[in-house]
């Protein structure tokens, strides 16, 4: 029996409860009423809750999800595992049962722990995925809340505007130049446009349907209300893809001719591609992330090699066919393979991410992971991100009356709340600019009532007008809550407060039988044009006005005159006035406020969406508004570590130049106080607009010394430019975006942050990243992450590898131990090869993945991704402790075997126990537990690279006693090492598994040539550690022109002309140039990044 099919009896255009007939057929009323939802307050959230139970989540049945069959699949169809099945197989053939029967022991040991903890990693990157699904705009209990798409329900009120996807089948109640792009549905490449009056048959097609948005579709102009009527699978979208369902080809289809016919080669060419994608999967070199490609190549790398070494195992052994040399060959080749390497992969991604939700970061492409860690330079926005995204308005100023400013308080969306002033003066006469000084220090009157202030007061009302009803935005006091309420953007939010306070509300205005005024035109808020327009009808009157609300340059260039006097004469408007009018902003801008400029006229021309030119031309200048967002107060500090961690923050913002420069100074972008005499040039050097940097050619901004900090009136095409410029730099670029247009920089920049709570469905898609807080310090938190995770593979990566070049040149200098018949004595036995593997290697890997931040991760800069993990500095560390490992194993074989023994006396040692081999079972004992505890230690002594493993956190009181703390902080790592240490014992003195299977014999005063060697492992590392600490220290001196500096003090030497031992700014930028163009630039990189992580460790 099948499982139900849910869609069986549905029909195009209904519900998931079916209504009286489809939505398309009703009129928004009667579908609101048979849904039983209410158009004003939407559904209670406990009503939400029930139908969430009732219709399930809204999102398309894409199978299982998480299915542990295929997951198990995966751990056995793997080119790992079946080099153990042959190791196996190999041991069975030759009746090696012992060895044959460990093997299989590991190979069920890894395909168990493989599968848990890939199967609780798929879980983990499952529920993320569905927490990076798009958000939507939801009206419940009276309120806009943003809540994830999959969690919509039928009789939802849904609020849509451009960019959005559209979550759900929606039965649309107003639209205001509503266009939608359906082509994933209908095939139609241009948009359609909607109506929300109409009624069509039953029998109408969806691409018909002008009453509909359906889910899926985006909207790519103007905005919309209506009311959920189908989700999940009941969307037309669900239907069709539950029409279309099938499972995917993974066999490449062979070129046709034009007649379509297929020709033999092109038939061979189509299977041949579909077996080398089937084996290049197969082994893993053609899937996954770049990092898990290339550890997958050094895999079968390693695999090459290990058959090599299986060979000189034979040859020196004179190719005899005996059985204990066959199996040491085929364990001295498993030496060398990292059975465990993609696992703990797997699960310090899965780990990372999930670590990284914890810290309101979703990771949607793992590339981003790998691309954190050498993040170079942020371009961020500036509101809602580096500020609070809570938008006041501060200040007005109409031209003719003088500034109008409100008062503090703490509710920004109650106008009942906060004084009104009013001074003759003007933004740019006050006495002070700062807006903590009372408004009696500055020349104001007393607070005023409103009606006074609006009392013959044209010029205010006129203003007024605009602020009301060219806004999108609602404020309203909620019919069941106490306190006031606010839906839209934020700017608008507070200009619709500023006129609220004044009687002024829009929803009051123009809601209602006897509303005073119609709205007839809307022209959206667009980059392009920055301004947004309205045409309006006031009752009574067969006038249309058009009010104009933008950037202030953008409304003056519209603007023809102006009431000077106050009393409805208008004049021109002259360069004079002009110029008066940006001082007054300029004014306004330097306290941190945001400006915009208002403008309106008696419109006598048409409406259509293609005469907005018209529209928008000669208009008359009303007055200036100043909107202040307040920095987030964590916004200075995250910009004060990103500098500390060697990376520049560049603020792209689409404000007034004198408003981002007043908040890039603020939170520490550019300094505060430019002292110098220079500081024209540097402020200049740091701050640019839009128009200025687009001028540029691509050449000439090549040859800037520096690129701008900050640059205002920005336009997505600019963004674009300095992601560019950034990259012929060499630079590594991280990109925050909101709106549709932000999508081209995202997707151009190498890690695309998208805001998850004010960002578009569409810049979401084309993002690797998204803050769920929409914080700036979030992405220091994601670099932090990204750096973690880079560090953490390169000590699991090192560990494995020193591990097995100190197995390799253990075993291979080993075949010179031979007995009388000239046959290879082996210093470790086939079983104690493959206990190290599992019980050294796979479990303290798993835990070194899990190790948290080093101390100084944000003192040091970015990771060259170029070079990769693979260091010159892991690459000497894994050189110099694997041949320090090899050399204490053999030394410990050697003493036993031949300076307090009597050499190698029995025969067939590799075989079993005598009498005679007594001394080769100690000997092979006292290498193992050697080889086990260096390999155990050496995982501790790899949580940092350079610090010593008694002092890791530098800024520790605890002088002697810290190491317990750091060795226990990781309890994962900490019980696997004990594990190993512990199970030591039992293998050594438990009869029968001592002889028989590890072919050792308990020790006695061996133990004392252990410790020794322990103590010698432990002084070897340190004082490795410490001459890496000494040499780095001393390039860092000699690169640093004698000074020793923290990365944070070197931000602005580029702007400041200030290089450390070469004081000529000239030089520094050709040595900069000569740099970028050096064949070896990886390598300076390298050496720089080594060079910065030593001088912070020196600084700490």
């Amino acid at each position: 029996m099948g499982k139900p099919n849910p869609l069986e009896g549905h029909v195009s255009g209904q519900s998931n409860k079916p209504l009286s007939k489809p939505a398309h057929s009703l009129s928004f009323d009667e579908v609101l009423k048979e849904l039983g939802a209410s158009g004003i307050e939407g559904l209670k959230a406990s009503e939400a809750e029930t139908r969430l139970q009732e219709f399930g989540k809204n999102e398309l049945d894409n199978g299982p999800g998480v299915n542990p069959t295929k997951i198990l699949i995966r751990q056995v169809a793997n080119a790992m595992m079946l080099v153990l099945i042959l190791a196996m197989a190999v041991s069975f053939g030759i009746q090696s049962w012992i060895e044959g029967g460990v093997v299989a022991a590991i190979i069920i040991l890894n395909i168990v722990i493989g599968f848990m903890q890939e199967y609780s990693a798929e879980k983990t990157m499952d529920s993320l995925r569905s927490l990076s699904s798009p958000t939507s705009q939801v009206v419940r209990d009276g309120n806009q809340i943003t809540v994830p798409t999959i969690q919509v329900v039928p009789g939802d009120m849904i609020e849509l505007k451009t960019g959005d996807t559209v979550p759900a089948d929606i039965r649309l109640m107003e639209v205001m130049n509503f266009e939608t792009d359906e082509a994933l549905l209908t095939g139609e490449s241009l948009p359609v446009t909607k109506e929300s009056d109409q009624t069509f048959e039953p029998d109408t097609g969806p691409g018909d349907r002008l009453n509909i948005a359906f889910s899926s579709s985006t909207v790519t102009k103007g905005r919309a209300k209506g009311v959920v009527f189908a989700t999940g699978m009941f969307t037309e979208i669900g239907t069709i893809a539950a029409a279309l369902r099938s499972q995917n080809k993974r066999v490449r289809e062979p070129k046709r001719t034009p007649d379509g016919k297929v020709k033999p080669h092109r038939q061979a060419q189509a299977w041949a591609l579909t077996g080398g994608d089937f084996i290049g999967h197969f082994l893993g070199v053609n899937v996954g992330t770049p990092l898990q490609r290339k550890l997958s190549q050094l895999a079968i790398g390693l695999f090459g090699i290990a058959v090599v070494f299986a060979i000189i195992v034979l040859a020196a052994n004179r190719f005899v066919n005996d059985q204990e040399v066959i199996i040491y060959a085929v364990a001295t080749g498993l030496s060398m393979i990292p059975a465990s390497l993609i696992v703990v992969l797997t699960i310090t991604m899965a780990a990372g991410t999930k670590r990284m939700v914890e810290r309101n970061v979703i990771v949607r492409k793992l590339n981003a992971l790998e691309a954190l860690g050498a993040v170079t330079d942020i371009c961020s926005d500036k509101t809602g991100t580096l500020t609070q995204g809570k938008m006041v308005a501060k200040k007005a100023w109409i031209p003719s009356k003088g500034t109008y400013s409100v008062g503090e308080s703490n509710q920004p969306h109650n106008p009942t709340i906060g004084e009104l002033y009013h001074s003759e003066d003007a933004p740019g006469d006050d006495v002070s600019l700062d807006m903590d000084i009372p408004p009696e220090v500055k020349g104001q009157d007393d607070a005023q009532d409103y009606k006074d202030l609006l009392q013959d007061n044209g010029p205010l009302e006129e203003f007024l007008k605009v602020a009301s009803l060219a806004n999108l935005a609602t404020v309203y006091k909620s019919t069941e809550h106490e306190g006031w309420s606010a839906r839209g953007d934020p700017t608008e939010v507070a200009i619709q407060v500023f006129a609220s306070r004044f009687d002024w509300n829009r929803k009051s205005k123009t809601e209602g039988d006897n509303a005073a005024w119609k709205l007839i035109t809307e022209y959206p808020f667009s980059s392009d044009v920055k301004k947004m327009s309205v045409i309006f009808q006031q009752k009574g009157s067969e006038k249309l006005l058009a009010f104009s609300k933008g950037a202030v340059e953008r409304v003056l260039e519209a603007c023809i005159n102006i009431d000077l006097q106050g009393n409805g004469e208008l004049e021109e408007l002259t360069k004079d006035v002009q110029e008066d009018i940006l001082g007054n902003m300029e004014a306004l801008a330097s306290e941190g406020l945001r400006v915009l400029a208002f403008a309106s006229k008696t419109h006598d021309g048409p409406t259509g969406q293609e005469d907005r030119n018209e529209v928008e031309k000669g208009l008359t200048f009303r007055g200036l508004i100043g909107l202040f967002d307040p920095p987030r107060p964590e916004s200075k500090d995250a910009v004060k570590r990103c500098h500390r961690a060697g990376i520049g923050v560049h603020m792209l913002t689409g404000d007034h130049p004198g408003t981002a420069l007043a908040i890039a100074k603020q939170i520490g972008i550019v300094p505060e106080k430019l002292q110098t005499e220079a500081s024209k040039q540097m402020e200049s050097a740091m701050v640019t607009t839009a128009s200025q940097f687009d001028k540029l050619t691509d050449d000439q901004i090549d040859e800037l010394p520096v690129l701008p900090l900050v640059i205002a009136r920005c336009a997505p095409q600019t963004k674009v430019r300095m992601i560019e410029a950034l990259h012929r730099r060499d630079m590594f670029a991280a990109m925050t975006g909101d709106g549709v247009n932000d999508s081209p920089s995202l997707k151009r920049a190498d890690v695309g942050i998208a805001m998850g709570q004010a960002g578009s469905d569409v810049a979401k898609d084309a993002s690797d990243i998204i803050l769920t807080d929409d914080n700036f310090a979030s992405i220091l938190n994601a670099v932090e992450e990204g750096r973690r995770i880079f560090d953490n593979i390169q000590k699991f990566v090192l560990h494995l590898l020193a591990q097995n070049i100190a197995q390799a040149c253990t075993l291979l200098i080993g075949l010179a131990f031979k007995d009388a018949n000239a046959l290879s004595v082996f210093p470790l036995s086939p079983v104690e090869i493959m206990w190290v593997i599992m019980i050294t290697s796979g479990l303290p890997d798993m835990g070194l993945g899990l190790e948290v931040a080093a101390a100084d991760i944000l003192e040091r800069p970015p990771q060259n991704l170029k070079r990769g993990i693979f260091t010159n500095e892991l690459l000497t560390d894994m050189l110099v402790y694997g041949l320090w490992m090899a050399a204490l194993c053999l030394s410990s074989f050697s003493l036993v075997a031949y300076r307090f023994g009597n050499g190698i006396e029995g025969l067939n040692c590799n075989d079993a126990y005598s009498d005679s081999c007594d001394t080769v079972f100690r000997a092979r004992a006292t290498c193992f537990v050697s080889m086990t505890w260096f390999s155990l230690f050496l995982a501790w002594e790899l949580m940092n690279f350079r610090r010593s493993f008694f002092r890791m956190q530098p800024k520790s009181k605890k002088y002697f006693t810290q190491w317990m703390h750091d060795v226990w902080r990781n309890k994962f790592l900490f019980w696997s090492v004990m594990f190993g240490f512990v199970s030591i014992f039992l293998i050594l003195y438990v009869p029968v598994i001592n002889h028989d299977v590890f072919k050792h014999t308990g020790i006695t005063w061996e133990w004392a040539i252990i410790i020794i060697e322990a103590i010698l492992f432990f002084g070897g590392v340190e004082a490795w550690k410490w001459g890496k600490r000494v040499f780095y220290r001393q390039r860092a001196k000699k690169l640093g022109g004698g000074r020793m500096r923290r990365l944070s003090s070197t931000v602005f030497d580029d702007y400041m002309g200030i290089v450390p031992g070469q004081p000529d700014p000239a030089a520094r930028r050709s040595s900069r140039s000569s740099a970028a163009s050096s064949t070896v630039a990886a390598e300076n990189s390298e050496e720089e990044r080594q060079v910065a992580h030593e001088k912070a460790a020196q600084t700490v």
